[in-house]
């Protein structure tokens, strides 16, 4: 039988002849009535001062510290960590780095870090080289990725390493994303610049109401859930309808895909783009609208009739001009309630700011001359209220008059939530009621534009005046909302996000019903806590709670201890989070 007792460790001295005496922790133990002796661990290369320490604690005499003990320990230096680790650690769990270059390294690096600093704290190239400087840092995330003597030329640099891997960063998000025969959204917006001097930037529709500054055009892709995959950007001269070839071409050839059918709205997906751009031939089908005028043409010749929708608010109809097509006309009573209510608003606050006109013609003092001055302050106003199609303007040298089209108004109004889906589509792919919602789904790419733009990633202003630059900034914007789409997903049972949109669906009386949100997510925001009574948080405001989460280095004022980092324990909100991004935080 094997006997052990009578444990007890020790440090021993063994000297040495030529060299200095080695120091040994050792255990002595009793076995079988003899004295066995083994060692456990050489710590010659510690300290004087902590090997009598040691020594010390294992007689039991170990006196206490002499300075209470807060004051053996400093914090040196104290970094948020918990924010970057996450947005680090997903990026690491889709593999982004891994499509980025499968080879490690600085340049690579460098990029990870634009991606992650974009969502957590969007600013100039400038700002996120301070963020990452070891000078400079507001977070860890310098550290965690090796870049603590970043500068802004690296970043730079790395911009202009990233555009040349575009496309086949984009095929690989494509491969992922996107499917043979599945529904791809596509969908435009515009941003400005700071500054004259990028070829890039034309003149001007501004979506984002800075009218006078130069902007660019980016078209987005996206799967059917809104998850983006490539982006092209554009002069803001290029008019919607012409960048839909281009975005046919690369599912086509660069993406290898046959039979998606691609969703984008009236304006874009024309009959002309349609003609040209997407030929049954070709193997690309699609989803769009009608304009206003093309629905009034229908309703003249007989085909939109507001009895259609006596029993149902969904009905097919054909028309010749839209040869080899289904037309799926919808009503949304709540859609017509709305347009209703604000066209009579709309008419007098138009009608009144040009009465203001016709009044400065008229008044004896500096009266207001020249088709031009007259026609560019109506044109304003026109612009301001989209209501030009409802006025009669007569513009001439030194008078200005102006009148309701009552006849078109009174259409409009007989077509009050009537909207008209059109698609190249046949009934055994996709159903009516199927088109309707293809077609919805486009909210998932202006959902992308709003994150893009204004709620998360800020997109806008562009500073960069090479063209190229503008494009690689624009690629790592789409780069970092790919990042915050899967985080979103992850992370929606504690944001005010919809995690339950299955049910919401099935609680749908219609597909052209407004969009409901689900029990689970109505009942967030009304309590502004989950099911499990943690607090309801925004996407940035939970990465303001995850920041929290520090770094800290410890320095012990022995000096001959070494310092460490030590975490901030993360509470029970912040674990159920990084739980649910499966990201695990480590302090070195």
């Amino acid at each position: 039988m094997y006997c052990v007792y009578d444990v007890s460790m020790y440090v021993a001295t063994i000297p040495n002849r030529n060299s200095p005496p080695a120091i040994l922790l050792r255990e002595s133990y009793r076995q079988h009535g003899k004295v066995k002796t083994r060692t456990l661990a050489n710590i010659t290369h510690l300290g004087a001062r902590q090997i009598e320490a040691l020594r010390l604690a294992l007689a039991g005499s170990l006196a206490a510290p002499s300075a209470p003990l807060p004051d053996c320990f400093r914090i040196a230096r104290s970094r948020p960590h918990g924010h970057a680790a996450a947005v680090l650690g997903c990026l690491h769990n889709l593999q982004l780095d891994s499509i980025l270059d499968p080879s490690p390294g600085r340049q690579r690096n460098l990029v990870i870090a634009m991606i992650v600093a974009r969502i957590i704290e969007p600013a100039s190239k400038l700002a996120t080289a301070r963020g990452l400087h070891s000078d400079t840092l507001h977070h860890s995330l310098g550290d965690l990725l090796h870049l603590d003597s970043a500068e802004e030329a690296e970043l730079y640099r790395a911009m202009d390493w990233l555009l040349p891997q575009q496309a086949r960063i984009e095929q690989a998000l494509a491969k992922r994303q996107l499917s043979q025969g599945g529904l791809v959204l596509y969908d435009l917006t515009s941003t400005y610049f700071e500054g004259r001097h990028c070829p890039l930037g034309k003149l001007g529709h501004s979506r984002d109401d800075k009218s006078g500054k130069l902007q660019i055009v980016f078209g987005l892709l996206t799967n059917a859930a809104g998850c983006p995959v490539a982006v092209e950007v554009f002069a803001d001269n290029t008019s919607d309808p012409k960048t839909v070839a281009i975005q046919a071409g690369k599912l086509r050839q660069r993406f290898g895909l046959s039979g998606v059918v691609l969703i984008g709205d009236r304006g874009m997906i024309t009959s002309a783009r349609i003609r040209e751009d997407l030929p049954a031939s070709q193997g690309i089908q699609w989803i769009s609208a009608l304009r206003a005028s093309q629905i009034q043409r229908l309703a003249a010749s007989g085909q939109l009739q507001m009895s259609l929708f006596d029993k149902t608010d969904l009905v097919e109809i054909a028309h010749p001009d839209f040869p080899g097509e289904r037309l799926i006309a919808c009503f949304n009573p709540l859609l017509a309630e709305e347009r209703a209510r604000q066209r009579p608003g709309l008419l007098a606050a138009t009608g009144k700011q040009l009465e203001k006109i016709a009044v400065a013609t008229k008044r004896r003092k500096r009266p207001l001359r020249g088709k031009q001055n007259i026609g560019l302050r109506a044109g304003r106003i026109l612009n301001r209220y989209k209501m030009g199609k409802h006025f009669q303007l007569r513009i001439k040298e030194d008078s200005f008059a102006y009148e309701r089209k009552t006849a078109n108004i009174a259409r409009q109004e007989n077509l009050d939530g009537i909207y008209v889906i059109r698609t190249s589509v046949n009934k055994e792919a996709l159903s009516g009621q199927q088109v309707v919602a293809s077609y919805k789904s486009l909210a998932g790419a202006e959902r992308a534009f709003r994150s893009l733009k204004t709620v998360d990633l800020q997109v806008r202003p562009i500073h960069h005046r090479l063209p190229d630059r503008v494009r690689a900034h624009i690629l790592l914007c789409m780069l970092a909302y790919y990042v915050e789409w899967h985080m979103r997903q992850l992370l929606a049972p504690i944001l005010f996000d919809d995690d339950d949109k299955p049910q919401a669906q099935a609680a749908r009386a219609s597909i052209v019903a407004p969009a409901q949100r689900s029990a689970a997510a109505r009942r967030k925001a009304l309590t502004k806590h989950t099911a499990d009574g943690s607090k309801v948080h925004s996407f940035q405001t939970l990465l303001g709670d995850l920041a929290m989460i520090a770094r800290n280095r410890i320095q012990p004022n022995d000096e001959n201890i070494a310092a460490f980092d030590m975490l901030t324990q993360p509470t029970t909100l912040q674990q159920r989070a990084l739980d649910l991004l499966g990201v695990t935080l480590r302090a070195n």
